[in-house]
């Protein structure tokens, strides 16, 4: 961008200093320098909108990064949240998900493939049921069977499950796991559970995540599935 059009467009910023110290004529003339500009190289109304989102990426990264800084004992070492992978891992993952959510589906043999391979990650499994009613009847029978010390097994199956999570459903794979299900369905009743997913939304809402798959690793807010060779870097970079 020219000099000319970096100063007509500071000039044009409402809380600019330069802006305020022109007189009309002034700012007038400095209009018309910048319409000159713009008819001549289009491209510099298009550098300077470039710039403006990578200025708003940059904020929202960084609001990112201290909403995780702020959260983290909510979101790396809540005891009463479900892990699975290693309890005592180096490298701490939060993933929030949706029982539901097809991305969450396809994402989750990648973790497992990563579990399996990085002896030393923890994943902090955070129920966000956003998708209706059996997003939220998932989450409970899923928080319900953590009483059981089953959460593991039932979310695995839960996430392979090519059908709606409906109670029917539920059921049946709690069953073939060898869950209690009167105790799973009691519990899933349990006020208890209906106040850790308000907890986890809260959280949610608190890091601004959109949709599920969501992953936290390190200062990183992920969103999205991603595959096995991006993870490992992000596991790598956390580690290192």
């Amino acid at each position: 961008m020219n000099r000319r059009a970096l100063l007509a467009l500071a000039a044009l910023a409402p809380t600019g200093a330069l802006a305020q110290a022109l007189s009309p004529a002034q700012r007038e003339e400095v209009l018309q320098i910048l319409r000159e500009a713009l008819r001549t190289d289009p491209s510099i109304l298009r550098d300077a909108l470039s710039g403006l989102e990578q200025a708003e990426i940059r904020d929202r990264e960084t609001a990112q990064r201290r909403a995780i800084a702020e959260n983290a004992d909510a979101l790396f070492r809540d005891p009463s949240l479900p892990v699975k992978g290693n309890p005592q891992g180096r490298v701490v993952i939060a993933e929030f998900f949706d029982a539901r959510c097809g991305y969450c589906k396809q994402l989750h043999p990648v973790m497992e493939q990563l579990l399996a391979s990085e002896r030393d990650v923890k994943v902090v499994m955070i129920d966000l049921p956003i998708l209706g009613p059996n997003s939220v009847l998932a989450s409970r029978a899923l928080l319900a069977a953590q009483k059981q010390d089953r959460y593991a097994p039932l979310q695995d199956a839960l996430l392979r499950l090519r059908e709606e999570p409906t109670e029917p459903a539920i059921r049946r794979e709690a069953e073939r796991l060898r869950l209690d299900w009167t105790r799973l369905r009691r519990d899933m009743d349990d006020p208890a559970i209906a106040r850790r997913i308000e907890r986890n939304i809260a959280l949610a809402r608190a890091l601004q995540i959109q949709g599920t798959p969501a992953l936290v690793i390190g200062e990183a807010l992920i969103p999205g599935a991603v595959d096995l060779p991006t993870l490992q870097s992000l596991v790598s970079r956390a580690r290192g």
